[in-house]
């Protein structure tokens, strides 16, 4: 089985590109789990389940979303693999810029919106600098001089990517996306590790405490002017 896990920043459309590029897996008699990882809420299960597809919702909660993702691997490939499943689909809301959620084996894809501004791609941190293939969408809205700033702002901060531009409406570029889903290797539980460390540690923040005075916190901490320090025991 193969697995591909999706990220993203919010709006960015990845669902809608999911439901493209499944639609294509599904015509060359490829079968696929999809997982979809939210915080709160979600109903975009929905469509995938309209088209066929089978659907776990997860909601992470107090949780952040990525570490959700990678703590329920074990159970979401299990699941898949009970489906018969080719694929496994794994969207997750991405929401830290400080998380990547893929593993060393997974086809890693980041979903990004080319309106949300030419400096984006250094902003969003390792869910885009980890990634195998970068798929802009709604590059239909912006210029051509702006796709080409966006296109190389992404080549900055990941050389190595392969870029698909896609449209999550009308489907364009979303068949691309699929044939590099089918050349991915497969996943062995065993074997898998995440390739970018989580953020160093949590903070008294973290863990509930609602004061804001520095005197009430322990952890590793940054100040304003950049300066890192722990503290606790």
């Amino acid at each position: 089985m193969r697995m591909v896990i999706v990220a993203g920043t919010p709006g960015s459309g990845k669902t809608a590109v999911l439901v493209h590029v499944l639609k294509s897996l599904m015509r060359d008699d490829f079968t696929a789990s999809v997982v979809k990882i939210d915080c709160l809420y979600t109903d975009d299960d929905r469509k995938f389940k309209k088209i066929g597809v089978p659907t776990l919702v997860g909601l992470s909660m107090d949780m952040c979303p990525d570490h959700y993702a990678i703590y329920n691997i074990e159970d979401m490939i299990k699941w898949a693999q009970e489906n018969n499943s080719d694929f496994l689909i794994v969207e997750t809301a991405g929401l830290c810029h400080r998380c990547a959620p893929y593993t060393k084996n997974c086809l890693g894809v980041c979903v990004i919106d080319a309106t949300s501004g030419p400096n984006t791609p250094l902003k969003v941190g390792p869910f885009l600098s980890t990634a195998d293939i970068v798929v802009v969408t709604k590059g239909d809205m912006i210029s051509q001089a702006e796709r080409e700033i966006f296109r190389e702002r992404i080549l900055e901060v990941n050389p190595n990517a392969k870029i698909i531009e896609a449209n999550g409406l009308s489907g364009q570029g979303c068949l691309e996306l699929a044939e590099e889903m089918v050349k991915s290797p497969e996943v062995s539980l065993e074997s898998e590790k995440l390739r970018h460390s989580a953020p160093l540690a949590v903070c008294t923040l973290c863990v509930g405490e609602t004061r804001v005075n520095k005197k009430h916190h322990r952890g590793i901490l940054r100040r304003i002017d950049g300066f890192q320090t722990y503290q606790g025991e």
